[in-house]
């Protein structure tokens, strides 16, 4: 969770909330994360999430970091907007995990806000009663399966319990001025420190080991695709939109997760404003124009699949192979 500097509004009007949520559905994508809850008031927000490549640090830096430049975008503002770093305890993945999902949707009910979960638009609760595909990306089923097996109970189960309003141990820690490192029953408390707390003092373990496409290979495949040289991918004009380098941009950030330091020395530019105001652009335009959408999935899928990750950097597929894999049939939309 976090909370506003001086417990001020971070959420000033409904495109804020809208906003928030789309940018949990891009880190979904981006970090290789789950959200199983998340509840946001008006100076405040709770999400449950899991890590699946013990990147929490960089994921919550993404999404307080991100959220802070859209919000000051769209209010003329500047400045931090969170109070700080935020604040996180790790989960066990039984009963306790139940009654935070409980605790999380009933926030704005003990808040005073609303009357029932029911009545508040900007918790995942209305996403747990629903069954439209629009709330896929909410990982909802493995804590709906913790209730009951059957699937057809799945609703009602949820309604019982969240009708239970005995959250006082998780009240206790999570109102607390100082949170726990750690959630759970003394088995798993015990498991937790003798795993990564027994002379290790960094428990995040970067995943190095995962096979990513090298900086040069994407300016080569992006090049290709485009049928340009790379000396375009470094060119910047003012009010022009350069799509082959904002791909190549967006890809480096999405597949490699460079940060913007990096991205900026890649694409020479010592600006790393520049590179954030690419990123939008990308973000914005992705959302309107599905043939760029379907040409930035293509090449992601390409550089992605297994055969490529092996690649070496001097053997790019030709243009006859690229053709092959059916990228003929795209637009190359420009500007």
């Amino acid at each position: 969770m976090n909370r506003g500097r001086r417990s001020e509004k971070v959420f000033s009007c409904k495109n804020d909330y809208h906003s928030f949520i789309e940018l949990l559905k891009e880190s979904i994508e981006m970090w290789d994360i789950r959200v199983a809850a998340y509840c946001l008031m008006e100076n405040h927000y709770h999400i449950l999430l899991q890590t699946r490549e013990a990147n929490i640090s960089r994921v919550m830096r993404h999404i307080d970091g991100v959220y802070t430049q859209r919000y000051n975008r769209a209010h003329s503002c500047d400045g931090s907007l969170f109070r700080g770093r935020y604040k996180s305890i790790l989960v066990d993945g039984d009963s306790y995990l139940l009654q935070l999902v409980r605790y999380i949707h009933r926030n704005p009910v003990k808040a005073g806000i609303a009357a029932n979960p029911d009545r508040y638009a900007w918790s995942s609760h209305k996403g747990y009663l629903s069954v439209s595909k629009k709330w896929d990306w909410l990982h909802k089923k493995f804590i709906l399966s913790m209730l009951t097996e059957d699937r057809q109970l799945w609703l009602s189960r949820y309604r019982q319990f969240l009708a239970t309003e005995k959250d006082d141990e998780v009240a206790d820690v999570l109102e607390a001025s100082k949170w726990p490192p750690f959630f759970g029953p003394k088995k798993f408390t015990d498991w937790v420190k003798s795993k990564y707390y027994a002379g290790k003092t960094n428990p995040e373990v970067p995943q190095e080991q995962q096979l990513v496409p090298s900086p040069s290979l994407i300016k080569q495949v992006v090049c290709e695709f485009y049928g340009i040289d790379e000396e375009v991918l470094h060119r910047t004009k003012r009010g022009e939109f350069n799509e082959p380098r904002n791909v190549a941009i967006f890809l480096g950030r999405k597949l490699r997760r460079d940060d913007l330091k990096t991205l900026a020395r890649e694409f020479q530019t010592e600006s790393y404003s520049s590179i954030g105001s690419s990123l939008e652009r990308m973000r914005k335009r992705l959302q309107e124009d599905r043939d760029l959408k379907a040409r930035v999935e293509k090449g992601s899928s390409l550089l992605m699949t297994p055969c490529r990750k092996k690649l070496d950097e001097n053997s790019v597929p030709t243009k006859a192979s690229l053709k092959d894999r059916k990228l003929k049939g795209l637009t190359r939309a420009r500007d």
